[in-house]
């Protein structure tokens, strides 16, 4: 088969959508399929991280012609960088000649205006979604938040829809699968905290993890912890935090555009991060967290992850002494309370979700 996504990445947009993407092309290419990427040039995009795992990109340019937003529009039409209809006339242009047996698409900007468009050059059509906020023409659609149901997308979607919805078809690399079993065995013999892991995303626009370290500061945490910031290439504090780091009483490093980071979050005893698409790559291999809302489509899946007693929320804005992160730290620091949370996330997410949408998309058509 061959597979185009359609797709982007900026400061704005974030890092999430194409690194999901590339999970589900890496699984596909894996089954011996061909995949390939239609993404604008955006600041702060990721052609060159895609070209870099041996997918062609073609590329759109970041200086498309845009007209203002109507009460139908997508709410964040102005990521596009274009009008739908533009979008879809040059995405038509690429795939003129060459018919995808899918075009996947993943972008909260583009809904069934672009999807009816473009649907004449495709077999089949699958979005990627976790908003539920417009309408979609598909055939199949993802959205792997926990807590997803039918009746969210119900009214959305067309009547012949697929649905493939919650955790068990989060689009995680194989290398959270593979080493699922040994991070969670070793959790039976941690009592405390040893290693912290702090990651807010790719871009962590607003540099959340300056506010994560002040915080931590302030902590009862033994001066034997060791630290360990995870930040992506294009965020725009790099250099702020590696001073800020400096400065800690515990040993802090700094890592940028980590390859490794499922064995990051192996050793970790706690992790503090981000309520997006990384969370289940936490439960997978069930990392104790404490979770903080960088963006409004984070908002649900916190409040789930804190219902299921899976993660603990902190939410530097509206700090009070129970909620502050020293005090959960604190709370943290409790044997029990590490293991609860271990168990409870390791029972969400199990990592064999990209496998299972692959076998979906073969068999397109099943119920």
């Amino acid at each position: 088969m061959k597979i185009t996504f359609r797709t982007d990445a900026s400061v704005d947009i974030g890092s999430g959508h194409v690194m999901r993407c590339l999970t589900l092309a890496q699984a596909l290419k894996g089954n011996g399929h061909t995949c390939e990427f239609i993404c604008r040039a955006h600041p702060g995009n990721l052609i060159t991280h895609i070209t870099d795992m041996g997918f062609q990109v073609h590329t759109l340019s970041a200086n498309a012609a845009t007209t203002s937003a109507t009460l139908n529009s997508p709410t964040h039409l102005s990521w596009l960088g274009s009008t739908q209809l533009n979008d879809a006339q040059e995405t038509l242009s690429i795939l003129e000649g060459a018919k995808a047996d899918w075009l996947v698409v993943d972008h909260y900007a583009l809904d069934a205006e672009w999807e009816i468009s473009v649907q004449n050059a495709t077999n089949y059509l699958m979005v990627l979604d976790d908003i539920a906020d417009r309408p979609h023409k598909c055939d199949l659609l993802l959205d792997q938040n926990l807590g997803r149901k039918k009746a969210d997308y119900e009214a959305l979607v067309p009547s012949d829809c697929g649905l493939l919805l919650g955790t068990d078809y989060a689009l995680l690399r194989p290398e959270f699968a593979k080493l699922r079993p040994k991070s969670i065995s070793a959790r039976n013999d941690r009592n405390r905290l040893t290693q912290i892991l702090i990651s807010m995303g790719g871009i962590d626009k607003y540099n959340t993890t300056r506010k994560v370290l002040e915080d931590l500061n302030r902590s009862r945490l033994p001066l034997d912890t060791q630290i360990c910031v995870v930040m992506g290439a294009h965020a725009p504090w790099i250099a702020d935090i590696h001073s800020l780091a400096a400065l800690l009483p515990w040993h802090t490093e700094v890592k940028v555009s980590v390859d490794n980071m499922a064995e990051l979050m192996m050793n970790a005893s706690l992790a503090i991060g981000a309520a997006g698409s990384t969370s289940w790559e936490r439960c997978c291999l069930g990392v104790p967290t404490i979770l903080t809302i960088l963006a409004s489509n984070q908002r649900e899946i916190a409040n789930h992850l804190v219902s299921s007693k899976a993660a603990l929320l902190y939410e530097p804005e509206v700090q009070t002494a129970d909620n502050s992160l020293p005090a959960l730290i604190d709370q943290a620091q409790q044997e029990s309370t590490l293991k609860q949370l271990s168990l409870n996330a390791a029972k969400l997410c199990d990592g064999a979700g990209a496998d299972r949408v692959v076998e979906r998309m073969l068999s397109p058509r099943t119920n």
